[in-house]
């Protein structure tokens, strides 16, 4: 059977019979995919801690429809500065659960990819943050093509002005016109998430508290909107993070 070799991040894994391990990986080839490690906990050579959750690394695949045959993985980081840290911790397993839920099985996503790199990456260099977070959150959704608009209103089209706009549930955005109820979101953090849609860098975008909490508001209704399942790891998130 022909061997691909793959780039991949390890979303989570489960303990399969006495020495099996089955992982969920997001490669960068071939997007998230699913698979079985036979031996895996016996065998340090063709695996050691290379399927633990968030670890970066090279991975030997057969690949197969559904669930594929891992034969060897190499570790490229197991970003032991994120290991150091419970609220880190927390903010990589949320990601990757998050990616696990909405990302569709076997469909490429290399910029989904390099994006959470990119994150891991950060968090590994003690960044941890409720705003790294969010910068993550609304960049994920744009490359799935889920995010909401954040430039018009999605019922009748009409820029968002100064005023602003209604956040209606499940965090679809509307002017005034189209609903007199509902959340006010100030132009000024859909402007915010529009800029941490123009870079790819960590950091550079600062919200001000008030406006992070709207617009993690606006996030989470959208993220709830398109998770596949109730996330565990959120609330782990909450209870570390405050």
């Amino acid at each position: 059977m022909h061997l691909e070799k793959l780039q991949a991040i390890v979303l989570s894994s489960t303990d399969y019979g006495d020495s099996d391990r089955i992982a969920a990986l997001f490669t960068l080839e071939h997007g998230r995919l699913n698979g079985f490690a036979r031996g895996a906990r016996n065998s340090r050579k063709r695996f050691g801690p290379a399927l633990e959750t968030f670890a970066r690394i090279d991975l030997q695949i057969a690949y197969k429809e559904g669930l594929s045959s891992l034969r060897q993985a190499d570790v490229i980081t197991v970003y032991p500065g994120i290991r150091a840290d419970l609220g880190s911790i927390a903010h990589a397993l949320y990601a990757c659960e998050l990616v696990e839920c909405v990302t569709p099985e076997v469909q490429p996503l290399p910029r989904l990819y390099r994006l959470l790199v990119a994150y891991l990456d950060r968090l590994d260099s003690g960044h941890e943050g409720d705003l790294d977070r969010r910068h993550f959150e609304v960049n994920l959704l744009n490359i799935l093509g889920y995010r909401p608009s954040l430039e018009s209103c999605s019922r009748c089209g009409s820029i968002f002005s100064e005023n602003g706009a209604i956040m209606l549930q499940g965090g679809e955005l509307v002017c005034r016109f189209c609903s007199a109820t509902g959340r006010h979101i100030a132009i000024k953090v859909l402007q915010g998430l529009l800029a941490c849609l123009s870079t790819s860098r960590f950091g550079l975008v600062q919200f001000s508290d008030e406006d992070l909490l709207l617009a993690g508001a606006l996030l989470d209704e959208a993220v709830e909107v398109h998770s596949c399942r109730k996330m565990k790891t959120l609330e782990f998130l909450r209870q570390t993070t405050g």
